[in-house]
């Protein structure tokens, strides 16, 4: 009878185990339990670092419990975090699930690489591996972007990523998404579209991007660059002049900007900058392969957010002068 007794206690303790709160030893400041799984791990090393980590349950208990679950081969490499209350049982289904614990980041329209690095430094729990400094080439390097500069080519989107994952995963996501939605854009380009390749719709597809954040303009915005690259103007497009002055530029462009000569300098160079200038999102990208058809060959901004179009430098004039000078 004793024996009897005492198995039908241990049988009732092993049942009730799994569905009891797990001791957690919490670093302090710290509200959950922090473990890190590395791909390839055994039970046993998992519940080493389980315990190692702050689960106050003798490691040979927790193998036991892996192993005798018979989920033990299901557990998946990550990040994960332990609350306070969290049962060996819904420990086990997050193990098994991969419910690691995420994060997110948002990538903006109109962003630089700078921009970019800036903000990936500052993110919640993200491990900075990038390159020191924010240079597009080094990056891109880095990365290994087949484009060798990495401005533009990030494509503006929330990024979720694991707690302690690296920068530069997530930049491999946006580059890879970016490579995606341009070729998806460039298979809906219009026939006769002065561009060679997706590269150069990149490129329009950040000039529109910088110019206007009026989605019903960004057509007519691209038309006009459209025009002007089929007659062999120049685009004259500030945004590209000031992305050529870099850190020099003060916030004020002066007309001594516009006649000093860079590589993204459109008012003394034809032709489209060497490089994008920003990360366009999906509507600039569609816009530079589908551009309005408008006689228009120039643009003035309102200063309400939209544009106004004029086909002849006389009309552009008394746009600017309307919209600009307040003349």
């Amino acid at each position: 009878m004793a024996l009897a007794a005492l198995v039908l206690v241990v049988a009732t303790v092993l049942a009730m185990w799994p569905h009891r709160p797990l001791p957690l030893r919490l670093a302090p400041g710290a509200a959950v339990v922090d473990v890190d799984i590395a791909p390839g791990m055994a039970a046993g090393a998992i519940a080493q670092a389980l315990h190692d980590a702050g689960v106050e349950v003798p490691v040979a208990v927790l193998q036991l419990w892996l192993r005798w679950s018979g989920r033990a081969r299901e557990l998946k490499a990550g990040a994960y975090e332990i609350a306070p209350g969290t049962t060996p049982a819904q420990l086990l289904d997050k193990l098994v699930r991969g419910e690691q614990a995420l994060r997110r980041v948002t990538l903006v329209e109109g962003w630089t690489v700078r921009d970019v690095v800036r903000t990936l430094r500052r993110a919640e729990d993200l491990v900075d591996d990038l390159p020191p400094g924010d240079d597009p080439v080094t990056l891109a390097h880095v990365l290994g972007l087949p484009s060798g500069h990495a401005e533009g080519w990030f494509f503006p989107d929330t990024y979720i990523y694991p707690k302690r994952g690296r920068a530069s995963a997530v930049l491999r996501q946006a580059s890879a998404a970016m490579q995606e939605r341009l070729a998806a854009a460039w298979a809906q380009r219009a026939p006769d579209l002065p561009l060679r390749s997706p590269d150069e719709a990149l490129i329009l597809a950040s000039l529109v991007e910088k110019e206007t954040g009026h989605d019903a303009d960004r057509a007519l915005i691209a038309g006009v660059f459209v025009n002007r690259l089929r007659i062999g103007m120049r685009l004259q497009t500030d945004p590209s002049v000031i992305y050529g002055l870099g850190e020099a530029f003060d916030g004020n462009l002066r007309r001594r900007d516009l006649i000093a000569d860079t590589p993204y300098n459109t008012y003394t160079r034809a032709g489209l900058p060497p490089t994008p200038i920003a990360m366009p999102g999906w509507a600039s990208l569609l816009a530079a392969v589908q551009p309005a058809r408008t006689p228009a060959l120039y643009f003035v901004a309102r200063g309400d957010g939209t544009s106004a179009f004029s086909r002849t430098l006389d009309e552009h004039n008394r746009a600017v002068r309307r919209y600009q000078l307040q003349r």
